[in-house]
């Protein structure tokens, strides 16, 4: 993975935070049609972000347990900010 890539994935998990935001708001923001820039892509392929479904909200998206990892050791004070 490049680390261009890598940095706006960490950005991505810092973007969501400690809360979980609607499917359709992460997708409008960080899903991209460049084949360079998967941000989206590599963040969920690497298990980094989830999907759940709350009645009533509908989808909505989360950072897991490996992606709280990762950011914790990309960016030590990330969390503390959220």
């Amino acid at each position: 993975m490049s680390d261009s890539v890598d940095v706006l994935i960490c950005d991505l998990l810092e973007w969501l935070g400690t809360s979980s935001r609607p499917y359709a708001e992460v997708l409008e923001m960080w899903q991209t049609s460049c084949p360079r820039l998967p941000v989206w892509e590599d963040a969920n392929d690497r298990g980094f972000i989830e999907r759940h479904h709350v009645p009533g909200q509908g989808e909505v998206i989360s950072v897991s347990s490996a992606g709280t990892a990762h950011l914790l050791a990309s960016r030590p004070r990330a969390l503390d900010l959220a």
